[in-house]
């Protein structure tokens, strides 16, 4: 694929986006209406000295009292001039509050995808070169096993193991509070607070990924072209990897992309075990706090995420199968 086919794929997935952003947006707003209760509730709960009075003035600070069509207008109004709004809770843009965890949960999600793709692409080929062996049956049983096995529970499992009973790993956050760490030894402090919390979001992927892997490499592998690199008398691993796993590879980088979401919708469970600052914690923290202009600027920013790593997926399909025409 060259860099013109790359760019038009690029353009026409942009155009296809925009209706369903502005669908994600509707919808999310009008979502968060129907949930009782708002940031004034939280704030004068919190405060302990409430009153009617100073509840009104809060809601009407934060125009809360407005009226749906109005809070909508005025919520549009600020995406047109690439705002998000303010927060209720922090009064700071949702924009700062977003930039500042965006890369914490980036880095831990892409973290994890790396590691599922990698584990589960070599699982996977590994069982379907010994397929009906006893390799094969004992990986296809810690597949099923990590597929079975909650997120969270993993986490706690791991933190018992490995930060409390073996001390290697710490047990949450992104970094050491108050080392001051700087270059290579701040990169190794945070990959270590890093394995954790990606291992323990990558269980469930590793155990798709593997069974998927496995599954279209012994569908490929039928394949008439595969008889032919056969017949030509190739290494058997050059015909597993090269011409078989290649071509395997697509339904496994489509699920990859599909459950990219899926990945996010994982991150505020993980992220909350491991107290790790990211957008996960964050909309969980804005739902308990009540703080919606937060959430619904989490929501949009993972949308938009999704919509990237989709576009990304489209590109790489033509990249490992240049029969596929990019239109």
């Amino acid at each position: 694929m060259n860099l013109r086919s790359a760019s038009r794929t690029l353009v026409r997935t942009a155009w296809q986006a925009v209706p369903t952003v502005i669908g994600v947006i509707l919808l999310n707003f009008l979502l968060m209406q129907w949930i009782p209760g708002d940031a004034a509730d939280v704030v004068a709960a919190e405060s302990g000295s409430a009153t009617a009075e100073s509840m009104a003035q809060l809601r009407t600070h934060f125009g809360l009292d407005l009226p749906v069509l109005h809070q909508l207008g005025a919520y549009l109004n600020n995406l047109a001039h690439l705002s998000l709004g303010v927060s209720p809770r922090y009064n700071m843009p949702v924009t700062a509050l977003i930039g500042a965890r965006l890369g914490n949960t980036l880095l831990l999600m892409l973290t994890a995808l790396a590691f599922a793709l990698a584990i589960g692409i070599a699982a996977g080929t590994f069982m379907a070169t010994r397929v009906g062996r006893w390799q094969d049956r004992t990986l296809s049983v810690a597949a099923l096993l990590l597929y079975s096995t909650p997120g969270f529970w993993l986490g706690l499992m791991a933190i018992v193991l490995f930060s409390v009973h073996l001390g290697w790993l710490p047990t949450g956050g992104s970094e050491s509070i108050g080392a001051g760490y700087t270059g290579w030894t701040h990169a190794i402090d945070v990959a270590r607070h890093l394995v954790l919390p990606a291992m323990a979001m990558a269980g469930f992927y590793i155990a798709i990924f593997s069974r998927l892997t496995r599954a279209a490499m012994l569908e490929v592998a039928r394949q008439d072209f595969v008889r032919t690199a056969e017949a030509k008398g190739l290494h058997p691993w050059r015909i597993n990897l090269r011409h078989i796993l290649r071509n395997a590879l697509i339904p496994v980088t489509t699920v990859a992309g599909m459950h990219f979401g899926t990945l996010l919708g994982g991150a505020v469970v993980v992220e909350t075990v491991f107290s790790w600052p990211g957008l996960g914690r964050l909309a969980f923290d804005s739902v308990a706090g009540r703080d919606y202009t937060v959430l619904l600027g989490v929501l949009l920013m993972s949308s938009l995420l999704v919509i990237v790593a989709n576009m990304l997926v489209d590109l790489l399909h033509a990249w490992l199968d240049p029969r596929i025409q990019v239109r």
